[in-house]
């Protein structure tokens, strides 16, 4: 699946984010500007970076519709949707907190992974053998800087 992330004009507050699967279908959502690595953009860097199947970004390459895709992943209850996809959402909110901090700190991660996916009743994402820092904080500000370096209305594709 291509991810097609399109920068939109400078005063615009949302971007855009098409994915078009495999099949030629696609769906789209819009990424709002929020000073960090858009949160799409960050289920991106933890899912393939993982090689994570279920969570947010691989429903929508199954065929969910984004929208759909982001009820269920994003449903704080996560009744309906399968473990791996809450777990994935709580490394991406966790990953998004030390973005936001500008600094990596493990056991404030692993913390934060621990307590978002108890939080949901799920089993926490084992992060054994892991190195967070480095794959996923690390693999996050490489692709900021790419996303930054997007000029308004151009594109940045990702394959998924």
């Amino acid at each position: 699946m291509q991810l097609i992330a399109e920068k939109l004009g400078k005063s615009d507050k949302l971007d855009r984010l098409r994915y078009v699967r495999d099949d030629g279908s696609s769906t789209q959502t819009a990424m709002p500007r929020q000073g960090i690595l858009p949160h799409d953009l960050v289920h991106y860097v933890v899912e393939s970076t993982l090689g994570l199947r279920n969570g947010f970004t691989g429903l929508v390459a199954r065929g969910a519709e984004a929208s759909f895709a982001m009820e269920m992943a994003h449903d704080p209850a996560g009744k309906q949707v399968e473990t791996e996809a809450i777990q994935v959402e709580a490394v991406v909110e966790a990953l998004q907190s030390q973005l936001w901090s500008g600094q990596f700190d493990d056991a404030d991660f692993a913390e934060a992974v621990r307590v978002a996916c108890l939080g949901r009743e799920r089993a926490p994402f084992d992060l054994a053998g892991i190195d967070a820092e480095r794959l996923l904080y690390q693999g996050a500000l490489e692709l900021t800087t790419r996303w930054m370096a997007v000029p308004f209305h151009g594109t940045l594709t990702l394959t998924f």
